[in-house]
Formats: structure tokens, C-alpha cells, sequence
């Protein structure tokens, strides 16, 4: 079996599958961008809004209107503050344990498809490149058989050899918005991490070893 043969035969194909398949990527990529840019306006400012309310309700050792505040809330502050009144936290290390195992849950919520992002960001210039050197193979192939006897001849490999270049231009064309979009969303991601620690330690500032926190299993055994 000749491997450069089949390859060859291979590369002869052209790279038309290879634009298609960057034209594949790019709209994947831009569903991501925009699935990832409505899900954090859904979350926007949300664990900040929820602050000074849940302050309140903790402060008044109301821990039933700290439920209701957080209730329905889908921003990852409020389901690591819900974690820690929903697993009956009796004190600050179990409260901070509770978030410890909340917050890699909220984390990937946040990064959901943004390595996809990246990944497109990262080899989308390789995949064009590849599309280029098979394109350009084909056209030295035809060169090689053909040969050049005329100048329209001549004209029809550099046509084919700037179509070839075409792969590697889509494939950058791809990759840099995905890497723009990737970048902003990290930042997005690490904005939303920060304001959820911030409502976290507003929950973790109430309590001490014998604050309202305790007497959360108190109302279900009574019941």
C-alpha cells in the first residue's frame, strides 16, 4: 500500500469539504456566542440585586423569607447561598463546605461551550491550512500532468493556487471572532464567580457557630 499515493488521491478531492466544514464551526460558534450571551443577561447583576434582601432576611433570623428570596433564582450566587440553607449548615466551616462542593456546579453552569469556543479559536486556522496545502497539491498535480504550454494555462494555476488561499483566509476568518468572543465571555464568567462570592460571604458574615443557621432543622422536626 502506497500511503503517499492514497493520500494523494486523497488531496485530489480538493478542499471544498474543508470550507464547508469551517462554515460548520463558524456557525456553531456564533449559536454558542449568542446562547451564552442570553443565558448571562438572564443572570445579569441578580446576586447583587439579592444581597441586600437575603442581608435582611438572615439579620432577622428569618431563614423561610432567605428561601423566598432565593427561590426560582438561577444566578450562581443564589444556588450556592440555596446549598447552604437547603443542606441544614450549622455553622461556618459546614456553610463553607457546602459551597466548596456547590461551586464547581456553578463554574461549569458559567463556561458551558466555551471550550468549544476555544477549541474553534485554536485549530480553525489549522483546519483552513490543511484546505490550502490538499487545494495546492491538487493544482501542482495537474501542473505535473498537464504541464504549461500557454499563458491561459498558467493563468488557471495561479487562479487555483489563490483559491487555495481562500482556506487558510476562512479558516483565520473563523478563529478570530471565536477567540474575541471566547476571551470576553472568560471575563463574563469570572465577573459572575466574583459577584457570587460577594453574596456568599454576605450569607458567611451572619453566621457564627450558633446563629440562625442552626435552627434549620428545628422547624422540620417540629413538623
Amino acid at each position: 500500500m502506497n500511503l503517499t499515493e492514497n493520500f494523494l488521491q486523497f488531496a485530489l478531492l480538493g478542499a471544498n469539504w474543508v470550507l464547508w466544514v469551517l462554515v460548520l464551526l463558524s456557525v456553531a460558534s456564533v449559536a454558542v456566542i449568542v446562547e451564552r450571551m442570553i443565558y448571562f443577561k438572564s443572570i445579569a447583576g441578580k446576586d447583587k440585586a439579592l444581597a441586600q434582601p437575603l442581608l435582611s432576611a438572615l439579620e432577622d433570623r428569618d431563614l423561610e423569607a432567605a428561601r423566598v428570596t432565593l427561590k426560582d433564582a438561577e444566578s450562581p450566587g443564589a444556588r450556592m447561598v440555596a446549598a447552604i440553607l437547603d443542606g441544614g449548615a450549622r455553622s461556618t466551616s459546614s456553610a463553607r463546605a457546602l459551597v466548596d462542593a456547590t461551586r464547581p456546579d456553578a463554574q461549569v453552569r458559567l463556561s458551558r461551550f466555551l471550550a468549544f469556543l476555544g477549541t474553534v479559536g485554536s485549530n480553525a486556522p489549522f483546519i483552513g491550512l490543511f484546505g490550502t496545502v490538499i487545494e495546492i497539491l491538487r493544482v501542482f498535480n495537474l501542473l505535473g500532468a498537464r504541464g504549461v504550454t500557454s499563458g491561459g494555462e498558467a493563468a488557471e494555476i495561479m487562479t487555483g493556487i489563490s483559491e487555495a488561499l481562500v482556506a487558510t483566509a476562512i479558516g483565520l476568518l473563523v478563529a478570530i471572532p471565536a477567540v474575541i468572543a471566547y476571551n470576553a465571555l472568560q471575563r463574563k464568567v469570572k465577573r459572575f464567580m466574583s459577584e457570587a462570592e460577594g453574596l456568599v460571604n454576605v450569607m458567611l458574615a451572619t453566621l457564627t457557630d450558633n446563629d440562625a443557621l442552626a435552627a434549620t432543622s428545628r422547624p422540620k422536626e417540629a413538623s
